[in-house]
């Protein structure tokens, strides 16, 4: 007897052809393709769509707007942000404001544009919306309803206003322009038309007759000084690229100022352009940054520039300026 049980044959099947053998090994292929395929779908899933700005689930992307929010910062009054005229998607050159006195459908209408030097007299006009009719409706934004700055052509002059509104629709505010010259009126609001509400910023010129002798742009700097204080900042602005500004203010005695908030942020920066005084206006985020303003200007393009930063200490507002050349 052999010391190994034989093992007992497999049962009978019918012979494997050519053609079956085939035909598995296309179908395990096929099989093995589609776990490949689905794999690699659900690595790029999980990764998400890539810094070069290609395509999502949803659809292609897109690149961001134009400067005027720095990365991860929502779009609200309380985010740091800047006020222009340019649509969401226009260009960072096209991101001023003020140089047009129609614009999103909505006008500026002063009843008068020429002043006396050196004597105070109202101010009157009407923002009017497509066919004419007044605006009598405002979202308030940074407690007001509406901001006017008013900056000479030479950017020699600042005044930063707030007028009152009647009933009808008329804004008033006194204007009192000390020396001749050719100014620029910016209003600055977002208003509630057909229950939407509409950002803008017009600019209508205003006439101080007489002998007007353009003073000349200050040197560049970084340093001012305003009534009893030095107002320093720190960065550099780019054209078209939001940067970051850290704006100190300290007493003439060296220690910090004690910065209150005013019209609901710790300052305000308005830059004006030289030669067509295009406006920006940016504000702030909404806490100190060890004790410094912390704010992103994206300039709109290259050019010399006149900056103003309001702040309030004790109660009273103070402005500081300097001059900036972007490159």
């Amino acid at each position: 007897m052999p010391d190994v049980l034989a093992e007992a044959p497999p049962p009978a099947t019918q012979a494997e052809t050519p053609r079956d053998r085939d035909n598995f090994r296309l179908a395990a292929f096929g099989a093995l393709l589609v776990v490949v395929l689905f794999a690699g779908y659900g690595i790029g899933r999980l990764a998400g769509p890539s810094g070069s700005g290609s395509g999502t689930a949803n659809g292609p992307a897109t690149s961001a707007p134009a400067a005027q929010h720095p990365a991860g910062m929502p779009g609200t009054e309380n985010a740091p942000h800047t006020h222009t005229a340019a649509a969401p998607n226009a260009n960072p050159g096209e991101a001023v404001g003020g140089l047009a006195i129609t614009a999103s459908g909505l006008t500026l209408t002063p009843d008068l544009t020429t002043f006396p030097a050196g004597r105070s007299k109202p101010f009157r006009f009407r923002i009017t919306a497509s066919g004419g009719a007044p605006v009598t409706t405002y979202a308030v934004v940074h407690d007001k309803p509406l901001h006017l700055v008013v900056v000479r052509r030479d950017l020699a002059v600042y005044q930063h206003l707030h007028p009152t509104m009647a009933p009808d629709g008329t804004w008033t505010v006194d204007l009192d322009l000390a020396e001749p010259g050719s100014y620029r009126a910016i209003a600055d609001f977002t208003a509630i038309v057909g229950g939407s509400q509409v950002p803008a910023t017009l600019g209508v010129d205003v006439t101080v007759p007489g002998n007007y002798r353009p003073a000349a742009l200050p040197p560049p700097a970084q340093t001012a000084t305003t009534d009893r204080f030095t107002v320093s900042y720190e960065g550099t602005p780019q054209p078209g690229v939001a940067e970051p500004l850290l704006v100190s203010v300290t007493t003439f005695e060296g220690g910090p100022a004690a910065l209150e908030p005013y019209l609901g942020a710790y300052g305000h920066l308005v830059v004006v352009r030289e030669g067509d005084v295009g406006y920006v206006h940016v504000h702030p985020e909404p806490r100190l940054v060890d004790g410094k303003v912390k704010l992103w200007l994206a300039a709109p393009g290259p050019g010399r520039y006149r900056m103003f930063f309001d702040f309030q200490v004790a109660g009273r507002v103070h402005t500081a300026a300097w001059s900036v050349t972007v490159g």
